[in-house]
């Protein structure tokens, strides 16, 4: 039997075991997929290796940790220095990143994108904004303050701080940052957000399974949204893939992940 988890503070309120015990349980695979609270993103090796698991996704806010945390990190996560998915090959852990493809499943039915804003500039953005400037797209970053923005700007993205923003207008305008998780709280001041949801034709949370102050905002500017939830289950795919070694089809992952939100 194979164990696996997710790693984040805060975690209770992920569907990701609901998602892959889905999976497991339908497609009578030997695993089972719990949640792991952890608050020390430095601890997460090992946790990992204690727990003895054969596999994990990460959350907010130990993605970057995760990066440090393993001993080889391939594909789209080596680009960007952000891991989401760990998998144990042979005692060593090897890293993934999977968010990035899922939030593109995400927005395909918003149709072409060609300038995204982004609001927040930690792991989730830097992987996203990555792959928006890898498919042609026009980036603009905003964060409270500079302090994370020089990846963003070498990657080739207008970057802003709250102080110093100048609006233009936008395909699509991304929560990245964890406001509205816990409390209920807007990703940046009310004035600033009505400003730009002025300037946009869509909007979508990271977050899911909850309506957030950014998504109430939005939808009362009838402006076309979605939460995270396509994400969660576009990532939820890759990942499981990675864990099981491919060993069941594409196709059945996610007609059983998909099954799961219906709990």
């Amino acid at each position: 039997m194979k164990l696996f988890a997710i790693f984040g503070d805060p975690v209770a309120h992920s569907r990701s075991p609901l998602m892959h015990n889905s999976v497991f349980k339908n497609l009578n695979y030997k695993a089972c997929y719990t949640r792991v609270h952890l608050q020390d993103g430095s601890k997460l090796r090992e946790t990992f290796f204690a727990l003895k698991l054969s596999g994990a996704n990460i959350t907010v806010p130990h993605k970057e940790a995760a990066y440090t945390a393993c001993d080889e990190v391939r594909g789209f996560a080596k680009k960007v220095g952000v891991v989401n998915t760990i998998v144990n090959e042979n005692g060593k852990l090897i890293g993934y990143n999977t968010d990035a493809d899922g939030f593109m499943f995400a927005i395909k039915e918003f149709g072409a994108m060609k300038n995204i804003l982004v609001l927040g500039a930690g792991g989730t953005a830097k992987a996203l904004c990555t792959k928006f400037i890898d498919a042609g797209i026009k980036v603009t970053v905003l964060n409270r303050t500079a302090l994370r923005l020089a990846y963003f700007k070498e990657l080739g993205c207008s970057c802003f701080t709250w102080d110093d923003f100048i609006i233009g207008n936008y395909d699509l305008v991304v929560n990245t940052t964890s406001a509205g998780l816990k409390e209920e709280i807007l990703p940046c001041p009310l004035e600033l957000a009505e400003k730009i949801l002025a300037k946009t034709s869509f909007a979508a949370d990271a977050i899911y399974g909850k309506e957030t102050p950014f998504l109430k905002l939005s939808k009362s500017k009838e402006i076309t949204c979605k939460d995270g939830a396509d994400m969660l289950l576009g990532q939820g795919v890759l990942a499981n893939e990675l864990f099981i070694n491919y060993e069941l089809k594409t196709e059945d992952i996610k007609k059983f992940m998909s099954k799961s939100f219906e709990l």
